[in-house]
């Protein structure tokens, strides 16, 4: 019998806390959306992913991961979102801001022994140009396989190989065909 999203993200959520509990953040299962809250005097900051899924965790811990300390002290970084419905220009700025955590989110996914998912997040908008997309998460890929991932994502990919017995990365790991859309 397959596990359930939170038989699956427990231990995910267990391993972020225990690695990153000197920075005062804590990885947090949530309802419908995904969110970031900086840390209080009363609690530390939280990385809320949605519903229980484990894409959504790793998701949210890239942006984390790409997030500097100023951003950090703001409720979701302080990002722009445009729900989905995006036009062409939204979906352009979109996408250009998603690269990096898309491509970090792959790493993390290649770490933990799963797949991963290109995701233009835009159903009832413009048509995105999906497989350009792919191409520029691709790219972004091999650049921090080159010169290096951040440095609290290079620590997650280091505690996800250790947790799920992966080996190190390479691009070879990276396979941009077989994405779709999630």
């Amino acid at each position: 019998m397959p596990l359930t999203d939170t038989e699956q993200t427990a231990p995910l959520v267990a391993l972020f806390n225990q690695t990153f509990r000197a920075l005062n953040t804590i990885l947090v299962k949530g309802d419908d959306e995904p969110l970031y809250l900086p840390a209080t005097a009363e609690q530390p900051a939280q990385v809320i992913f949605a519903n229980g899924y484990f894409a959504s965790a790793m998701h949210e811990l890239a942006h984390w991961c790409l997030a500097g300390e100023q951003r950090r002290q703001l409720e979701d970084y302080g990002y722009w979102y445009c729900p989905d419905g995006r036009d062409a220009r939204q979906q352009a700025e979109f996408e250009q801001v998603e690269v990096k955590p898309q491509a970090i989110e792959w790493a993390f996914m290649v770490a933990s022994g799963r797949p991963f998912r290109v995701s233009t997040d835009n159903l009832n908008g413009v048509e995105p140009d999906r497989l350009g997309f792919q191409h520029r998460v691709y790219d972004q890929v091999r650049d921090y396989l080159n010169l290096g991932f951040p440095p609290r994502a290079q620590q997650w990919i280091e505690a996800l190989q250790s947790a799920y017995q992966t080996a190190e990365l390479s691009l070879a790991d990276f396979d941009y065909r077989g994405m779709y859309e999630r």
